[in-house]
């Protein structure tokens, strides 16, 4: 017989840390809506008055609150001398960097195709 007490310690795996969480498109296109709107030195009152929609409406989707309709996207773009087209794209580049550090390897650039043999 052995001598000695048993051992009851447990060893516990330690949970994965939780992966950096991805943007939201429509934090994205508001972040783009509000950095465009104070380049050219705008209110909201401004922009919104233009883009035919509530002031505070403008504001949750500037904040990402909101999802916004195409068509309210593409009203806020057109009174910031924008088209639709032009914001989707700035988002389009800000969701890409704002990715790119924590894409694999594998999935860096959009577009590529990598075969193996």
């Amino acid at each position: 017989m052995s001598s000695h007490a048993p051992d009851h310690t447990r060893v516990i795996p330690l949970r994965p840390a939780p992966a950096a969480r991805e943007p939201l498109w429509r934090d994205v296109v508001g972040d783009v809506l509000r950095r465009e709107r104070l380049a050219q030195e705008r209110t909201l009152k401004d922009v919104a008055d233009a883009a035919r929609i509530s002031v505070p409406y403008l504001s949750e989707v500037e904040r990402g609150r909101k999802e916004a309709s195409s068509e309210v996207l593409a009203a806020a773009a057109r009174s910031l001398g924008l088209g639709l087209a032009d914001v989707l794209s700035l988002a389009h580049r800000e969701l890409a960097r704002s990715t790119s550090s924590r894409t694999s390897p594998a999935r860096a650039s959009l577009g590529e195709v990598r075969l193996a043999a």
